[in-house]
């Protein structure tokens, strides 16, 4: 049986992250790091049932619906940036990377709410905290995986980094799952973790330089049934969007 997640004590998040690479909230620390009420996260749960497909899944399924946002949070200030491809060099995403992916933008509701501005802007904290104080470019990726398949992959492209300073995985529901087990590794060597998401608004912090993740697959608890898992992945990055790199002229 799966381990339950290894809950860090608010108090200890920081010291966490620069040990271990990783850290557990569940979902009333999560409200408390952010200053985001649990009425508010549950009042975005709707968000999520109108996802559209991920048009660029290169293994076929069509289990995985997505959109897409991207911001820069300085200090108190979060701004939202025009709208922009999701890019991932093949070293990050040897499945989907190399290739400029567009996804249709976040619901304007979801990205104006004060709440939001407020769940960025506290994270954009804890990556100053671990990389020191500075601009942060952030992408929000909300996902549903489902069972259309059969089976959904949360991570098609399998253990990997993502290219980023500071990865956050929110558990937003699972209706009807079993698996999606996650799965933390250290990149220097085998020691990893191993346990399932369950509480709704809980959430994975990962120092994407330390650590790679993957989530097993989900299948649905009755057949008869469509089940799905839904999350929130919010990635910091220092420096500047991950943007492709123009090719060289020729001489």
């Amino acid at each position: 049986m799966t381990p339950p997640p290894p809950l860090t004590a608010l108090s200890d998040l920081d010291a966490q992250l620069a040990a271990a690479g990783y850290a557990v909230l569940d979902a009333a620390s999560l409200c408390h790091l952010t200053c985001v009420s649990a009425d508010q996260l549950n009042a975005w749960g709707r968000f999520w049932d109108d996802l559209p497909p991920d048009p660029h899944l290169k293994d076929g399924g069509r289990y995985r619906r997505r959109r897409h946002g991207s911001f820069v949070v300085e200090a108190d200030l979060v701004r939202a940036v025009p709208h922009r491809a999701h890019w991932q060099p093949v070293s990050y995403n040897a499945l989907h990377g190399g290739i400029e992916r567009w996804f249709e933008p976040l619901d304007p509701a979801l990205a104006t709410d004060p709440a939001w501005a407020a769940l960025l802007r506290h994270l954009a904290a804890c990556a100053s905290r671990l990389r020191g104080a500075q601009p942060w470019y952030v992408e929000a990726h909300p996902f549903r995986i489902d069972t259309t398949d059969g089976i959904g992959r949360p991570t098609p492209e399998g253990a990997h980094r993502d290219g980023v300073d500071l990865v956050v995985v929110v558990l937003v529901s699972r209706h009807q799952v079993k698996g999606g087990e996650t799965r933390v590794f250290d990149v220097r060597g085998p020691q990893g973790v191993r346990f399932t998401l369950a509480e709704p608004w809980s959430a994975l912090l990962l120092d994407d330089e330390r650590v790679i993740h993957e989530s097993t697959p989900i299948q649905p608890v009755d057949t008869a049934q469509m089940a799905h898992r839904d999350t929130l992945v919010l990635t910091f990055r220092r420096g500047g969007f991950q943007d492709p790199v123009p090719a060289m002229l020729g001489g």
